[in-house]
């Protein structure tokens, strides 16, 4: 894990309610063509957290883990999509590259579990959170800006998220 950076926020979700609430917050300053990454281990609040993105967002729909299908959909009203896939079963970033990345970021955004599996596929811009289960209730989760565009995501959801 780098030195935290003034970009960097750390924070720990006491419970699920909590991180929903957090991606409901970064979710309604997402766009078409930004790329999230969630990077952590089975357990590790991965997809409560999109949970919250998707609702955050403007998605009505269920969200649910894309491990056996490996992309989920969820859509907005304006007709935008949030590509919501799952690399876990991916071998590298050549598998990825079959799934139209390019076209998913066009349409809509995504948001990625297990993105260490394709990482040369993906934007060296994207906004990267870490996750670790802590204890039954309690998530670690460190979010990382790379470039202009996900500093400044990550600047509104420290206000919109923290009130600073």
């Amino acid at each position: 894990m780098p030195i935290l950076d003034r970009n960097m926020l750390e924070f720990q979700s006491r419970g699920p309610e909590q991180t929903r609430r957090l991606g409901m917050r970064l979710g309604s300053l997402l766009n078409k063509g930004d790329v999230v990454c969630l990077h952590g281990d089975l357990g590790s609040g991965k997809t409560t957290l999109v949970q919250g993105l998707a609702q955050g967002w403007g998605s009505l729909e269920q969200v649910t883990s894309p491990t056996f299908v490996l992309v989920n959909q969820y859509h907005r009203p304006d007709g935008s999509t949030m590509y919501h896939l799952d690399a876990y079963r991916m071998q590298n970033a050549l598998e990825a590259e079959d799934l139209d990345l390019t076209q998913m970021l066009d349409s809509g955004c995504l948001v990625l579990e297990w993105p260490e599996k394709i990482i040369e596929a993906l934007p060296v811009e994207r906004l990267w959170i870490e996750m670790r289960w802590i204890a039954d209730e309690v998530r670690y989760m460190a979010f990382m800006p790379a470039g202009e565009r996900y500093i400044h995501i990550m600047a509104e959801f420290r206000r919109a998220a923290f009130g600073g």
